[in-house]
């Protein structure tokens, strides 16, 4: 293009200046639009659990990839639950935009230094209420962990109380795969319940066509209340007083440090979601989140291998009526009842109990799956005396747990075949 061209070239003129506006207003309409989604009750573990913890005013840690829609879940959560979102990006402030700058007043040696907070700390403050979201906190620099220690536990930001309303929600991405990104220190780490994001195909979809699931309060029955607190005192207690080592264990490596691990201030955390938890008649699953996410996956799951034997019937009350006996509908939890009922004839054997204990077992087959009792059979039958005549019902038990050992040998017999048939075809 020449200069002449250059000179030539009209000038825009007013319709088309208006034109562009008008393309700009309309870019901002179909934004709008592509923005404008709703929400549906949908069940989704992860956002159950983080819902629960944030109930419970315990701050979460959710930990995922970048990308994976921690912040978008966040947005959501403050949206559904109408709270006001305040997000702070922990790696771009400096140690003092939490602990607070020092302002020097008229006598600082008779009124001291106050340490003033933020505008974000006094707006929450102002508000009353609201979501605090301390983003990217594994990129914070350790000094800024520290200062962020009181913010977490005591909610203090400088000399400030954050109000009783205001909940704590952080997010990181791990070392790996974090620009710059650090270990977060085990004093930080401990104050947290950690959740690990994951997407899930089927959320992810239907949220990418308008329609996302909908964070809701857990639904706290009033009755429960009493009931929930002593059912998750006697647990926690009761499972720490058989593994006492669990109650303070500091991982050995850096990277687990980082992590949930057991402390008498993590296990504190664990018995206030499982009363939650309870109270709210969450899933099983919703509560292995949490519990793991407080005191770590190894503790956690043993807490909740003992909740599970916590359910489980009396093997005298079973003995006492076994016509009548509830046994659980879970597979490993009936199995484990029956052989507990197995277990309490061998502690006291005595013919009454032994045959009691017989039909405890043709309960469990009128109402449950027989393979079940190949194992408590045989080791009942053990348990006979000379002198003690065989019931009736071993005869109706005999006939169906034949048909299951029968069976369990077709099968081994199939799978010995077909590993023998690939085993010929590899060479």
């Amino acid at each position: 293009m020449t200069l002449s061209t250059l000179v030539s070239a009209p000038a825009p003129t007013a319709a088309d200046t208006s034109g562009t506006g008008a393309q700009l207003a309309l870019a901002d309409d179909l934004l709008a639009l592509l923005r404008t989604t709703t929400t549906e009750p949908r069940p989704d573990e992860q956002l159950d659990a983080l819902t629960l913890a944030v109930a419970a005013d315990l701050p979460v840690l959710l930990w995922g990839e970048p990308g994976i829609g921690k912040t978008a879940a966040l947005t959501q959560l403050a949206a559904s639950l109408d709270l006001p979102l305040t997000t702070v990006i922990a790696s771009v402030h400096e140690p003092s935009d939490f602990s607070g700058l020092p302002v020097v007043g008229d006598d600082p040696a008779v009124q001291g230094v106050p340490m003033a907070p933020p505008q974000w700390a006094v707006e929450l403050v102002r508000a009353g209420r609201g979501l605090l979201f301390l983003d990217e906190l594994s990129t914070a620099t350790p000094a800024v962990q520290a200062a962020l220690l009181r913010v977490v536990l005591e909610r203090r930001v400088g000399a400030l109380q954050l109000p009783p309303g205001v909940r704590i929600v952080a997010a990181a991405n791990p070392r790996a795969s974090a620009a710059d990104g650090w270990e977060l220190s085990p004093p930080l780490a401990n104050r947290f319940v950690h959740l690990h994001w994951v997407h899930d195909r089927d959320v992810v979809v239907r949220g990418l066509g308008g329609v996302w699931p909908r964070a809701e309060l857990p639904r706290l029955v009033p009755e429960r209340l009493p009931e929930a607190v002593a059912f998750a005192r006697r647990a926690v207690c009761g499972f720490l007083e058989v593994r006492p080592t669990l109650i303070h264990r500091l991982p050995g490596t850096e990277t687990r440090r980082g992590g949930a691990w057991p402390s008498p201030r993590s296990w504190e955390a664990a018995l206030t979601l499982l009363a939650f938890g309870t109270a709210a008649s969450v899933s099983r699953e919703v509560l292995a989140l949490l519990v793991r996410g407080a005191v770590g996956d190894g503790p956690g799951l043993e807490l909740l291998a003992h909740l599970d034997r916590m359910d489980l019937p009396d093997p005298e009350t079973l003995l006492a009526e076994p016509a009548c006996a509830e046994l659980p509908e879970r597979g490993d939890l009936r199995q484990a009842a029956l052989e507990a009922v197995v277990a309490a004839v061998g502690a006291r054997p005595e013919r009454e109990r032994w045959e009691a204990a017989w039909a405890v077992l043709v309960r469990a087959m009128e109402t449950g799956a027989p393979d079940l009792l190949v194992a408590p059979a045989t080791t009942l039958a053990s348990l006979r005396r000379d002198d003690w005549e065989v019931p009736e019902s071993v005869e109706r038990l005999a006939t169906v747990i034949g048909l299951a050992r029968r069976a369990d040998r077709s099968v081994e017999r199939a799978t010995r075949a077909e590993t023998g048939h690939a085993t010929g075809a590899r060479r």
